[in-house]
């Protein structure tokens, strides 16, 4: 057995009330503590007024600094049996000092999404080019995961593109989505019903690209058809960190709403009859959806949008890429109680055979204490080449900055 004392280092401090990115990184918190662990979770980005409230958990915080050798003193003093990186970014900054410091400590790399797939995504998008994964986003990405231990992956389709496409063994990632509670037949019961609701919704982080231009395409390529044929509708649009270009699309006369942060998504969702999503690019499981299956609501998406999260089961509501088919879904599900009604079983479904917590959180706690480091690492020698280079060539760089600093 390990000793029980985790590091996460945040890229920033997390905020669930914000992305689906912060939740997860609770989730996690969540599942340590209650197996036992000491946790201190540290990050050089400031706080926000967002940001979620340690104090009532026992979880210690840090601040630290970026290129700066106070943090290989706080990590010696810490000694931490397992050290979690929250994202690659991450990893390629503090790596090597937990490598050099605390060399027998097990590295998690948390990837949330796979950047460089998002990242090829959206340029394919632009472009109207085919989707090309094979860039320098793509070498930076998997190179952090082939120097961590074991890389958690949210998506099942990025399991199998790391393995496949890019000869990931499967040995150094792990598939780890969501951990929710299942939906219970007393939550079910609770949900606001079918004639209490009215109106759209679409929710996301504006500081998400792929949020942003769902708001584009909703502004101007689906709401402008759907309002016509749903008079007296609203389409309300939520989301942390509003922009001042995404207040102007705020129209009342197009019955099109701005209406900036929800203090709570799933109270927010729950209002509202259906979600609508065109997501056009994107990489991992959208936060979204888990939020509208947890109270009801059905949603529209594409299959972008809805993207591994469903399995073979089926999907809570519309899964369209045509536009055109998008709204005549969208006024189907908005108009007929049955459908919705049945939607609202699926997404239940989805919850509680694809997300349950008690199906995950065991096996992966085993996983990391069963882990046989030494061999381990043998196994995976392409890992110990990189992190002998990356070690230096990073190390080199970051010391130069701290002499920089000095200066």
């Amino acid at each position: 057995m390990i000793a029980k004392k985790l590091l996460i280092i945040g890229f920033v401090w997390p905020e669930p009330t914000s992305s689906a990115a912060g939740t997860r990184m609770i989730q996690l918190v969540d599942l340590f503590l209650r197996k036992g662990y000491e946790i201190t979770f540290a990050s050089a980005a400031s706080k926000s007024e967002f940001s979620y409230d340690f104090s009532q958990t026992t979880v210690s915080e840090k601040q630290i600094k970026l290129n700066d050798e106070s943090f290989n003193a706080f990590l010696k003093s810490l000694n931490p049996a397992i050290v979690l990186f929250d994202r690659f970014m991450i990893e390629e900054q503090y790596g090597w000092r937990v490598l050099q410091e605390c060399p027998n400590a097990i590295r998690i790399l948390d990837t949330e999404d796979l950047h460089f797939l998002r990242i090829a995504r959206q340029q394919s998008d632009k472009k109207k080019e085919d989707t090309d994964l094979f860039s320098d986003s793509a070498k930076r990405e998997i190179a952090s995961i082939l120097r961590c231990d074991l890389s958690l992956i949210i998506s099942e389709l990025e399991m199998k593109i790391l393995q496949d496409q890019f000869k990931v063994d499967a040995s150094l990632i792990y598939y780890l989505p969501f951990l929710e509670k299942e939906i219970t037949k007393e939550n079910i019961k609770n949900w606001i019903p079918f004639e209490e609701r009215a109106d759209f919704i679409f929710i996301g982080n504006f500081l998400h690209e792929p949020n942003w231009n769902t708001v584009q395409v909703l502004k101007t390529k689906i709401w402008p058809a759907l309002r016509k044929k749903l008079p007296g509708v609203n389409l309300n649009i939520f989301g942390s960190y509003t922009s001042q270009k995404a207040l102007q699309l705020n129209n009342k006369n197009e019955r099109f709403f701005i209406r900036g942060r929800a203090s709570d998504a799933q109270e927010t969702i729950a209002k509202h009859r259906i979600l609508l999503a065109p997501i056009q690019f994107g990489a991992g499981v959208k936060g979204k959806f888990i939020d509208a299956m947890h109270v009801g609501t059905p949603t529209v998406t594409t299959s972008i949008g809805a993207e591994a999260m469903k399995g073979n089961l089926d999907w809570n509501g519309f899964i369209e890429d045509d536009l055109d088919t998008f709204i005549d879904k969208a006024i189907e599900l908005y108009q007929d109680q049955s459908a919705w009604l049945n939607a609202q079983k699926n997404g239940v479904q989805i919850i509680n055979e694809r997300y349950s917590s008690s199906y995950f959180a065991d096996e992966l706690i085993a996983t990391i204490e069963k882990l046989d480091l030494k061999a381990h690492r043998q196994h995976n020698f392409v890992g110990q080449i990189l992190n002998h280079h990356t070690m230096q060539s990073t190390k080199y760089m970051s010391l130069w900055i701290e002499e920089k600093n000095r200066k």
